[in-house]
């Protein structure tokens, strides 16, 4: 009896978080300042929008500047450099998990870009956009639209800016444009201001322009080779897109990947292995006169009541502390069928969904995060990973593999499914995993071939120590897209343990590395997490007791699990070269009678 009631408790909470997440609030609470001084604009810490780094440090920075020009960046730039003092830029949202906006040493320089918002031009006849890097992708999306045109491929969320995007490589997906499906990819000229030597003035913009190789390091810099002042991006005319959300069984999946990319311009799979489903997202290019005034705000990007969010993280809480495996299982299924239900967030009209295709304007479609745009009202409702409130506390793992070993991939995974399907609820319970399309681009830190980007949202503990049920599982997928199918972390996300060896995998590493060289010999706009993923410096991986339960190393002792917990570490299952903290009692899988 007790145990229906809570399977009955698990399934109204899901309905209640759902049913949050698809009515229009037209209150919220707008996220916090992510940079905090003590005293004026002096003695600072800087985080991210989730307040946590991968290892949990707090980043200090000796000062903080906001200029609202480009002379001011370069007088900004040229004192730093006067004074040999470490400066990174930091943007108004900072979505980066890893740590690439902390200046290094206690007379650290951030250097923010909220003031430089702007749009500086829009030529309409050759169709292209002039901005300062602190726009937010919302701003650029709509600016655009009022004059007709269209940059085609973004990020699902639009709460980053363009020199966030530009420093991380963000993305849509798709693998259809000429030269690149990524916003780098529309980038036509840059300018941006580096550190030079006392006879040019400590401070110099530099103008890069299509057909400099120097551009095609600055598309995808890691903030390290100066302070983008300028972005100019080629448009396109604005078009309608029409989307259809298709649910299928697994069956065919690994097939299915490695051509369903090249079928649909914007494409992408959302795959839940434990209930053997995907989602299809069929969305595709029709025409202008189609009727239809589609809105895609995407359901998890809206606010939700602070309530129910701390009603969900406590009961994530109490099924990792109780191994509630069918508990997560039966959550996980609940919420796939009313996100199905719900459209996932689109609309016919921006206010009901009428059924699919959906079909709209691209800049109505193609990106979406209604809970950064809202007016204040002390907590009630938040973006649902704010951290003032007990909200999504968690890891993201996003990983590249080459469209070529995508089938294999996914055939390992599914072995690991067969073996421990209810390993795969924790996965379900957010966005499963996503599959997004990266089409091969120049950018020398950019993909080198066309790929899948593989992304996984999973539960973190509040305590470092605290193991994960079916740690192990989520270990060894990661270990198997890294070491095996030779996988490229996404700079602005993962754990630590990601990146080892990564720079090595990008055939054009060592001409950025010569531009970093050329534009900042001094190294000040680089910290030591830039260093150490560069591999200027050693550090990456940060060994020490239960350092594998955060990604921090993977394990090659028990000591890096938690052998006190029953956490010890052992091959993997699938791909035995991995190394994972396994809990032995779940060693031959979960007992489901």
């Amino acid at each position: 009896m007790h145990f229906d009631k809570q399977i009955q408790w698990q399934i109204l909470l899901a309905y209640m978080i759902i049913i949050s997440f698809t009515i229009f609030l037209v209150r919220s609470t707008p996220p916090e300042d992510h940079i905090r001084c003590s005293s004026g604009n002096t003695n600072c810490t800087i985080t991210n929008s989730y307040a946590t780094f991968p290892d949990r440090s707090i980043c200090h920075a000796a000062e903080v500047v906001y200029p609202t020009t480009e002379e001011e960046l370069i007088s900004i730039v040229a004192n730093a450099t006067f004074l040999r003092r470490k400066m990174k830029v930091a943007t108004s949202t900072s979505h980066s998990i890893p740590k690439l906006i902390c200046p290094e040493g206690e007379n650290g320089l951030i250097i923010s870009t909220k003031g430089l918002n702007r749009t500086l031009n829009i030529d309409k006849s050759a169709m292209t956009i002039t901005v300062e890097p602190g726009m937010l992708l919302r701003q650029l999306i709509n600016e655009s639209a009022m004059a007709g045109l269209a940059i085609p491929y973004v990020p699902y969320w639009w709460g980053v800016t363009v020199g966030g995007i530009l420093g991380t490589g963000a993305h849509g997906s798709s693998l259809w444009g000429e030269s690149g499906s990524a916003v780098h990819d529309f980038v036509i000229q840059l300018r941006i201001v580096t550190p030079v030597g006392p006879d040019e003035g400590y401070a110099k913009v530099r103008t890069l322009q299509n057909g400099d190789p120097e551009l095609d390091a600055a598309r995808v810099s890691l903030g390290v080779l100066g302070v983008i002042s300028q972005v100019t991006l080629q448009l396109q005319p604005m078009f309608k897109r029409s989307i259809t959300l298709l649910e299928k069984n697994d069956s065919d999946l690994a097939d299915q990947v490695s051509t369903f990319g090249r079928q649909h311009e914007f494409a992408d799979l959302t795959w839940y292995p434990s209930q053997s489903k995907v989602v299809y997202r069929i969305d595709d290019r029709v025409s202008s006169g189609t009727p239809g005034n589609g809105v895609y705000d995407f359901a998890a990007f809206r606010s939700v009541p602070s309530q129910y969010l701390a009603m969900a993280r406590s009961l994530g809480e109490s099924q990792e502390s109780t191994s509630d495996v069918v508990g997560k299982c039966v959550t996980a299924a609940q919420t796939l069928s009313q996100l199905a239900v719900a459209a996932y967030g689109l609309t016919n009209d921006g206010m009901a969904f009428n059924g699919y295709p959906v079909v709209g304007y691209n800049n109505q479609l193609q990106s979406s995060g209604t809970c950064l745009d809202s007016l204040e009202d002390a907590l009630a409702t938040s973006c649902p990973w704010d951290p003032r409130i007990k909200g999504l506390y968690f890891f993201y793992t996003a990983i590249s593999i080459s469209l070529s070993k995508t089938k294999d991939f996914i055939e390992d995974v599914k072995k690991l499914v067969a073996l421990q399907p209810e390993a795969f609820c924790g996965l379900d319970l957010y966005i499963g995993i996503l599959m997004r399309y990266v089409a091969a681009s120049t950018a020398y830190l950019g993909k080198d071939e066309d790929v899948v980007e593989f992304d996984m949202i999973y539960y973190r503990s509040k305590d470092p120590m605290s193991p994960r049920i079916y740690q192990d599982i989520l270990e060894e997928i990661e270990q198997l897209a890294l070491f095996k199918y030779g996988g490229l972390p996404h700079w602005g996300k993962n754990k630590n343990m990601a990146f080892i060896g990564a720079i090595n995998k990008y055939k054009s590493a060592s001409e950025f590395l010569k531009v970093k060289r050329l534009y900042d010999p001094l190294g000040l706009f680089s910290n030591e997490w830039t260093d150490q993923i560069l591999e200027v410096k050693d550090g990456i991986s940060i060994v020490k007791e239960n350092c594998a339960l955060e990604g921090l190393c993977i394990c090659s002792e028990d000591v890096h699990c938690a052998p006190q917990k029953g956490y010890f570490c052992r091959p993997g299952k699938v791909y035995q070269e991995a190394r994972v903290c396994v809990h032995l009692s779940y060693e031959d899988g979960y007992d489901w009678s």
